[in-house]
């Protein structure tokens, strides 16, 4: 795969409950950045992938501090624009100790929601050789959901590689008949998808992995690999699939940005060469050690840390 992942989505600002309890009675957060495709930005990056971000901000708190952000982390920024009329989303998080905690977006027509085929037509993709996106921008209005397509279209036709993770949002959705028909329809134009089985139940209709894998096969996917939560994941790239076990955790901080971590793991591992055995085992080393860490991002790991994790748990990266 040449190297170069382009991020399509919506980053936002994160308000973090600092107690536990329903949202509505917290009384102190702290702030940080949020956002599924911002996380994988991040995870990437610190495993010293170059990486460019497609979205848009306000010119407000939020969208500076979403850029300084990018900036440190070495995020490409030259497909970020700003809206003069549009906010920047934000959302809030509730702490809990156990399941997964409380969201609550603030996002409905926000800088990001504008995204639409013009401003995808014309880009210049030659400093990239991957695509990755996710079904949250498509759920986010209908010129969101025809620019993902224009812009799917167009990297398929330029040769890029690309890769989907439904990270499925209902709430933003108007029908979940809607979101299984765009969702399963992105996923037949995709070299990689990669959804939880949960998610895989909820579009197809199917329980076992390797009756979903099929599903999407059939409709044009080249490799399906389906995150199994503690258990792993099922890989699929051919007729047969294989299944890659979990890593032990210790504790469960925090539950989000898991699937955003295994994504990181296995775009990173594809980029290196390893085989995809490799590349989702390191995806599930990742979203291991995303679910011990406070924040959607802030435990993503460098190669260093990376390497001392799955040394311990007897793997090699």
């Amino acid at each position: 795969m040449k190297e170069g992942v382009l991020l399509v989505g919506e980053p936002m600002g994160l308000f973090i409950a600092q107690e536990e309890g329903p949202l509505d009675a917290v009384s102190s957060y702290s702030t940080a950045i949020a956002g599924a495709e911002y996380n994988v930005a991040v995870g990437l990056r610190r495993l010293e992938h170059k990486v460019g971000y497609l979205t848009k901000l306000g010119r407000d708190p939020f969208g500076k501090r979403i850029l300084t952000g990018m900036k440190e982390n070495g995020i490409g920024t030259e497909l970020t624009t700003f809206s003069d009329e549009k906010t920047t989303g934000f959302m809030l998080k509730s702490k809990t100790s156990h399941g997964d905690p409380e969201i609550f977006y603030f996002r409905k027509g926000s800088a990001a929601s504008t995204l639409s085929p013009e401003d995808v037509r014309d880009l210049d993709l030659s400093g990239y050789g991957v695509l990755h996106m996710t079904g949250i921008s498509p759920a986010l209005s209908d010129s969101c959901r025809a620019a993902v397509l224009t812009l799917m279209e167009r990297a398929r036709a330029e040769g890029l590689f690309l890769s989907f993770d439904p990270n499925l949002r209902p709430q933003l959705w108007p029908s979940q008949a809607d979101m299984a028909e765009f969702i399963n329809r992105a996923a037949g134009m995709c070299d990689l998808f990669l959804p939880g089985i949960a998610e895989g139940r909820l579009l197809t209709g199917l329980d076992a992995p390797e009756d979903i894998a099929a599903f999407y096969r059939k409709r044009g996917t080249k490799t399906v690999v389906i995150k199994l939560g503690p258990q792993g994941a099922c890989a699929f790239d051919g007729e047969n699939g294989f299944q890659v076990e979990g890593f032990p955790v210790a504790h469960v901080v925090d539950t989000v940005g898991a699937g955003d971590g295994f994504a990181v793991g296995v775009l990173s591992g594809l980029l290196e060469n390893l085989p995809l055995s490799e590349a989702v085992r390191r995806g599930n080393a990742i979203g291991a050690i995303q679910v011990m860490s406070v924040g959607d991002n802030e435990g993503l790991p460098n190669r260093a840390e990376l390497a001392r994790f799955m040394e311990r748990s007897g793997c090699a990266v």
